[in-house]
């Protein structure tokens, strides 16, 4: 039987993950047989069905009374640790009373948001949160992508009110599919072989993004500290973080010519709250999402700046489109009348703004600024004449348009490529398409 034109997997190769010659190996096994689950489907007619507590054997893990820094223990396996951005990096030094788990060692997320994920280990001391799978006859490499096939399934299935946790007796009784032991390391290889393919472009494109990203940021922070006439004459500012600016502009501190709203209202029909500001980016996300706000909301009017006084090193400044009201630690700022509001928001928005306020900040779990102490003190370069100030506006609004245009469709891209991923290996796993001949 010849491949299906119909296949995910040809409708997502967007990105040409596919060569002519892997298309010609995507064949069809000669005989099928319904697996009994959905999801499933059909399945060769050779390949054997069983469920997982008679081929995979899980451990949990369970908390040490004691977390050191002294490297001569074993690293106790943090989700952080194991995601590759451990915060810091503790060890336990009594580890043999503990589950010990080795290195690509398969483990399930038992408990938690990320309940029912697989994620490969590395050598420690295993959490309580966590369990480890040891498999007793098949492929370990056939046996991870099969796992990441139903892990959208079994995160469906978590129970518990509060912190969900993996269903003990869904994932015991969940179907695991047999190949022939040969044909396991066959699909093995060939989806190590096309991940690691489809991962490396994902990565070059997610670098690509991170490069936009910075001729992004660059371009507003030059527009709004030296502006856009290349030929302009420069003068010092008298300004330590901001250097030059062009001989003609202003220089006055920031509370001189904006000021921060500080209205409390009952209600409002537009309410965000500061995780709906995108960092980096000045977009509101989440917005659709129902929020269960807590806390006094503040009055915001159109044109107003939302400034996010609290961790500002995450880069949340949004130029309210209507008037509302928001949630959490939130500065309002708005131009007096020598600024125009876009121009102001630019300016707070620019990475040299961040920078210095961040600066300032002070506490350690929770690190804030403060207006009335530092930000409406900052002293401030800008040109009084408010038709450059809109010539600026515009200039950085022609290129981050072209620029966000960029990242969308690279983002788009990389999506793609992530489900072609997911299809090829649930059509590998599953047998609809043949990797290899056998006979």
């Amino acid at each position: 039987m010849g491949s299906s034109s119909n296949s995910p997997l040809e409708k997502g190769d967007k990105g040409g993950c596919l060569s002519n010659g892997n298309k010609a190996q995507m064949k069809r096994y000669e005989k099928y047989k319904p697996s009994g689950v959905e999801w499933i489907g059909e399945i060769p007619e050779h390949w054997d069905l069983e469920r997982l507590k008679y081929e995979v054997h899980y451990e949990k893990g369970k908390n040490p009374k004691e977390l050191t820094f002294n490297e001569r223990g074993k690293v106790y396996l943090t989700m952080d640790y194991l995601r590759g951005n451990p915060k810091q990096t503790f060890y336990v030094e009594d580890f043999k009373n503990y589950l010990n788990v080795e290195e690509n060692q398969i483990l399930i997320l038992w408990d938690g948001s990320n309940a029912g994920e697989f994620i490969r280990s590395k050598a420690g001391v295993l959490s309580s949160t966590m369990a480890a799978l040891n498999l007793y006859n098949n492929n370990h490499g056939y046996a991870w992508y099969f796992f990441k096939t139903f892990e959208r399934k079994l995160k469906e299935t978590t129970i518990g009110m509060g912190v969900p946790h993996v269903n003990g007796e869904e994932f015991k009784n969940h179907i695991f599919i047999i190949p022939l032991r040969e044909e396991q390391t066959a699909i093995a290889n060939y989806l190590d072989e096309k991940t690691a393919q489809i991962d490396t472009l994902v990565a070059n494109k997610q670098k690509l993004i991170e490069l936009l990203k910075e001729e992004r940021t660059a371009i507003i922070n030059h527009a709004v500290t030296k502006g856009i006439n290349p030929k302009a004459k420069l003068k010092p500012s008298g300004i330590e973080w901001l250097g030059d600016i062009p001989e003609h502009w202003e220089v006055k501190k920031l509370k001189y010519v904006a000021e921060a709203r500080d209205d409390a209202i009952e209600d409002a029909e537009f309410k965000i709250a500061v995780e709906n500001i995108e960092n980096g980016t000045g977009k509101l996300i989440n917005m659709e999402e129902d929020k269960n706000y807590q806390g006094t909301l503040s009055r915001f009017l159109k044109g107003d700046t939302i400034f996010n006084k609290l961790r500002p090193y995450l880069h949340k400044v949004y130029l309210a489109e209507k008037d509302g009201g928001l949630y959490g630690e939130l500065l309002v700022i708005f131009p007096k009348g020598e600024l125009l509001s876009e121009f102001l928001f630019y300016k707070l928005f620019s990475k040299s703004f961040i920078d210095i306020v961040d600066s300032s900040t002070y506490g350690t779990k929770m690190p804030r600024a403060n207006w009335d102490d530092f930000i409406g003190h900052l002293l401030i370069a800008y040109p009084k004449d408010k038709k450059e100030q809109q010539a600026i506006v515009q200039h950085i609004e022609s290129h981050t348009t072209r620029i966000d245009a960029t990242i969308s469709k690279i983002e788009k891209e990389i999506e793609l490529m992530l489900e072609y991923r997911t299809a090829l290996i649930n059509e590998a796993v599953t047998g609809k398409i043949k990797v290899s001949n056998f006979d």
